[in-house]
């Protein structure tokens, strides 16, 4: 939940991108995210250096970088962490089959499509399929 909620608070943001702050209320209802939680995903998201959060009765949070630059591994990594789908892909030593085990190329080819998938998509492409109404994509590995 944690990537795909930032993700769509990150949209959101981007929607308003260079017109200033955006409240959390403003999000939360517009994404359909919990706001209590929303706040945990802007902290996590400042900090990741993607917005920039204003205090006060005209604060909110905006993007710092231009929606076009920023990519969709970038922003589901400073979420999720690892984009691997096994944790021994991270840490060969965690394991003692690593050398020898069978289904090890079948997870780093799942990881590579998958950072293949999120590099070759922005921010700003998300912000224009919802502009545009087409949720739906599809990709080719």
């Amino acid at each position: 939940m944690k990537g795909d909620y930032g993700v769509r608070a990150l949209v959101e943001l981007a929607h308003h991108f260079g017109e200033g702050p955006v409240q959390s209320a403003v999000i939360a209802s517009r994404q359909s995210i919990p706001e209590p939680y929303l706040d945990q995903l802007l902290t996590s998201l400042r900090r990741a250096g993607f917005i920039r959060s204003v205090r006060g009765p005209q604060g909110g949070h905006a993007l710092i970088r231009d929606p076009h630059d920023l990519r969709l591994s970038e922003a589901v990594g400073a979420l999720e962490g690892s984009l691997s789908p096994i944790a021994c892909l991270d840490d060969p030593n965690g394991c003692n089959k690593a050398v020898n085990c069978c289904v090890r190329g079948v997870w780093q080819e799942i990881e590579a499509a998958t950072i293949k998938i999120l590099d070759s998509i922005t921010i700003a492409d998300l912000a224009e399929r919802e502009r545009n109404g087409s949720g739906a994509a599809r990709y080719a590995i």
